[in-house]
């Protein structure tokens, strides 16, 4: 039998001797995922046997863990915007960066039509719509395995979102007030850099953004104008140093009011602007 003191200490040394960054980080988030304490209880309770079926099982996820398998995929959720989602193999993991493009979209969209594009886990498109008050709320993807994900969020946060499959705007009918998107931006021969957990075991197709990773935004820059209302928004996800080429894009398609939003790190990170009908 081990302590909870001790099984910790464990599964921290085995994160750390395989090259698991944030090993103290993961082993405590697993430990308290498994066990179901706060922080408070650990310290009240570190010299407590744990059950050998708990120890098991905590050690299994740890394994997992090791082999750079990411937290969020064997807890199976994710903190956005302070909402819980779940999340899979089939969806791109939410990310606090992106949580720049929800703020920026709350700023608009109260009593809006909103749609969300390339929607993976629907997170966005469902925070807007729990924090907010739309008078529509879509998200699209096209993948079905990545719809059925997002369609399990809304339920268990109770919003009323329709999800469409389509490639894009293919299947998208009528105009919204604002679209969002983060779509796949990094090119294609930058993706086996990428870290592991990343790399291996996040949805390519949500990644990949062709050679030089704008191939859609070109895209949704000229589809997009089909589906706004007059001086409509659309604001996008970019990588760090993609901002001037994405406000081009924008620009050469008749946006006007465009603009760059940096994160708290003072990073380039969405794009915005609007579009006269």
């Amino acid at each position: 039998m081990s302590t909870y003191r001790e099984i910790l200490t464990t599964a921290r040394n085995y994160l750390k001797q395989h090259a698991i960054a944030d090993a103290d980080v993961d082993a405590w988030y697993l430990l308290a995922h498994v066990f179901g304490i706060s922080r408070a209880e650990f310290y009240l309770h570190t010299e407590d046997e744990v059950s050998g079926t708990q120890a098991k099982a905590y050690m299994e996820l740890i394994r997992q863990r090791a082999k750079h398998i990411p937290l969020q995929l064997i807890t199976g959720k994710q903190e956005f915007m302070g909402l819980e989602f779940e999340v899979s193999s089939d969806v791109l993991i939410p990310r606090q960066d992106t949580e720049v493009l929800v703020e920026e979209a709350l700023k608009v969209c109260n009593q809006k039509s909103v749609l969300d594009m390339c929607t993976g886990s629907g997170c966005i498109i469902i925070s807007l719509a729990k924090l907010s008050n739309l008078t529509k709320a879509v998200g699209v993807d096209i993948s079905e395995k990545a719809l059925k994900v997002a369609r399990k969020n809304a339920a268990k946060h109770k919003q009323n979102v329709e999800f469409i499959q389509s490639n894009l705007f293919d299947n998208i009918k009528g105009e919204y007030d604002v679209v969002v998107s983060n779509p796949p931006y990094i090119p294609t021969e930058d993706i086996k850099n990428l870290m592991p957990e990343v790399r291996d075991h996040e949805p390519i197709m949500a990644l990949d953004g062709d050679q030089d990773g704008l191939s859609f935004y070109r895209r949704i820059a000229l589809q997009v104008k089909n589906h706004l209302n007059p001086n409509g928004y659309i604001m996008m996800e970019i990588g760090y140093n993609q901002g001037k080429e994405v406000v081009d894009i924008l620009q050469k398609a008749g946006f006007y009011d465009v603009k760059i939003i940096k994160d708290l790190s003072g990073m380039d990170r969405v794009v915005s602007g609007r579009y006269m009908s």
